[in-house]
């Protein structure tokens, strides 16, 4: 027998309104609402269930999901102290988020997004693809164990658009095959593939040994399922090329850079070279560098596009003025550029004009990012998907990490009690303030208690109109945070936390101070009044006296 539970549940999606509608007018419903609320509606209903989980319609969402910028920081160490990994999400009308993105691990490293997907390097013996949105995760094993001089910039992911398989590449130093090599010139003459699903990892030769210094410095990128790197070319007028590796037929090609040769100043150090992606178009950048700070850009940014990939044509987009750095491997949001500065802040501006006549426009400071290294932050364009990974768990080189991490280790203990320490600076605050508004409150009633005892009228008012005055006006009490912060949001929290206290104690000082002053108000009226009492009586008295002597 169906419970009489069952059976109202079943009745209210029955006599639903939405649910009398035609199945493909939901999906059309559906295709316009955001992940977060296709997220919190799944299990109303079977048929929104698979409404949602169909791999259709997830395609159809995909492509209409709006861009966000995906600022990534990644585990450092600064004056000693470890600074965990962290991310900051910014969406389209660059509203900034506020909470920690729960799939990234203190210890992670970003090394690709593509399609709501991220892919993590670990310090343990996987890589990690989580979806960004959904939480959900797994881990795979990495191919090759314990290689010495391993780097997250050395692994790359990307999706095939005709394929949809989604891809992990890897770029292998030759020192683990064995080869001779020295630390200042690392090649690399082996790729090392896998395919979300498959049972391991497969080996491509590369056509030639390639240098992979060169492949940590200047990047790699994944634009319309091709992977894209630079190469060293002496004989070529920037000293690179460009190799690109398909991710469907897993074939090599070469392209060459622009014949053009930019002019260095005799003061500056060596001129370097990013790969990048701005508008699904590969991009390269070009400056050069100050010569006793490496890494910081001297003079103009050059930004180049590749327009015509056959054709192997190029064409200079952008001439930027003296950033200091250049995030990546996307740097473009929308309409507008992101840039670092020296004094770890990183702006927006608005671009106007085309090539060697572009301006930076209308500048806007998104965040300010200290103590972190400048140099250090990454940014990804990323999308919010339902793309599920559970169909890849059952494949061989799945793993589940059995070692202690994240913030279990010891190491962010100290980030654990900071963290516990201001919750309960939080909790202690509000206790307080509460505290304070029932000790005026009983001050207040006390008060206006003995205000009938004030026979003048006019200071009885005033006195009174005080005593309304004395109750503290603290700011509402807003709800904790579940989740953890990110970065920046715990930082405006504890300014925010620091100010809300000093304002406890200016409200309990002035209100001390206010009742104060009522109270020496009202002893003053009480002691004039009982002073008017004792002359009015000696006046009595004396006339009492000349009473009796006029009589006598």
């Amino acid at each position: 027998m169906v419970s009489e539970e069952t059976k109202s549940k079943k009745q209210r999606n029955e006599e639903c309104i939405i649910n009398c509608l035609p199945g493909d007018l939901i999906e059309r419903i559906f295709l316009r609402l955001p992940v977060s609320t296709l997220l919190s509606v799944v299990g109303v209903c079977k048929q929104w269930l698979e409404i949602i989980r169909d791999p259709q319609f997830v395609s159809s969402h995909l492509q209409d999901a709006p861009n966000c910028a995906l600022l990534f920081f990644p585990q450092e160490s600064i004056s000693g102290k470890p600074y965990p990994a962290d991310a900051i999400v910014i969406d389209e009308s660059w509203s900034q988020s506020s909470y920690a993105v729960p799939v990234i691990g203190p210890d992670d490293f970003l090394c690709g997004s593509c399609n709501g997907l991220l892919c993590l390097y670990t310090k343990t013996s996987t890589i990690k693809i989580a979806n960004l949105a959904t939480g959900e995760y797994l881990h795979l094993e990495k191919p090759v164990k314990n290689v010495r001089g391993d780097h997250y910039l050395f692994y790359s992911f990307g999706c095939h658009p005709l394929t949809k398989q989604y891809k992990i590449t890897h770029f292998l130093d030759d020192c683990a095959e064995g080869l001779p090599r020295t630390h200042k010139n690392k090649r690399f003459s082996v790729i090392q593939v896998y395919t979300l699903g498959d049972e391991k990892w497969r080996e491509i030769r590369t056509p030639e040994a390639q240098s992979l210094n060169c492949v940590k410095t200047s990047g790699a990128i994944n634009v319309d399922g091709i992977m894209y790197w630079l190469t060293e070319d002496i004989a070529a007028s920037w000293q690179h090329a460009v190799m690109t590796f398909d991710l469907n037929d897993e074939n090599f090609a070469r392209i060459e850079l622009p014949a053009y040769v930019p002019e260095d100043c005799s003061y500056g150090g060596p001129r370097q070279y990013w790969v990048r992606e701005i508008d699904g178009k590969l991009c390269i950048a070009t400056a050069q560098t100050c010569r006793d700070r490496p890494r910081d850009i001297l003079g103009k940014l050059q930004i180049w596009t590749l327009d015509n990939k056959a054709e192997q044509r190029w064409s200079q987009k952008y001439n930027i003025q003296s950033p200091d750095y250049i995030p990546g491997p996307n740097l473009v949001h929308g309409d507008k550029i992101m840039l670092q500065r020296r004094n770890c802040n990183l702006y927006s501006y608005e671009l106007l004009g085309e090539n060697l006549n572009t301006n930076l426009c209308k500048i806007s400071k998104l965040l300010d990012f200290c103590p972190r290294k400048p140099g250090n932050m990454q940014s990804y364009i990323c999308v919010k998907s339902l793309v599920r990974l559970d169909v890849y768990k059952k494949a061989g080189i799945v793993r589940r990490s059995k070692q202690r991490e994240g913030w279990e280790l010891k190491k962010w203990e100290a980030w654990e009690q900071e963290f516990s320490e201001t919750e309960k600076m939080w909790s202690g605050t509000y206790q307080d303030e509460q505290k304070g508004t029932a000790y005026a409150n009983r001050n207040g009633k006390a008060l206006n208690a003995l205000l009938p005892h004030i026979l003048d009228d006019d200071i009885r008012q005033e006195i009174g109109m005080k005593i309304n005055q004395i109750f503290p006006n603290f700011p509402d009490q807003q709800p904790r945070p579940l989740r953890r912060l990110n970065c920046m949001a715990s930082n405006l929290d504890r300014e925010n936390l620091i100010g809300r206290m000093k304002n406890w104690n200016s409200i309990t000082k002035a209100t001390r101070q206010a009742t104060g002053s009522i109270i020496s108000m009202m002893r003053s009226a009480v002691d004039a009044q009982v002073g008017a009492s004792s002359s009015n009586a000696v006046i009595s008295d004396q006339n009492h006296s000349n009473g009796d002597d006029t009589k006598a």
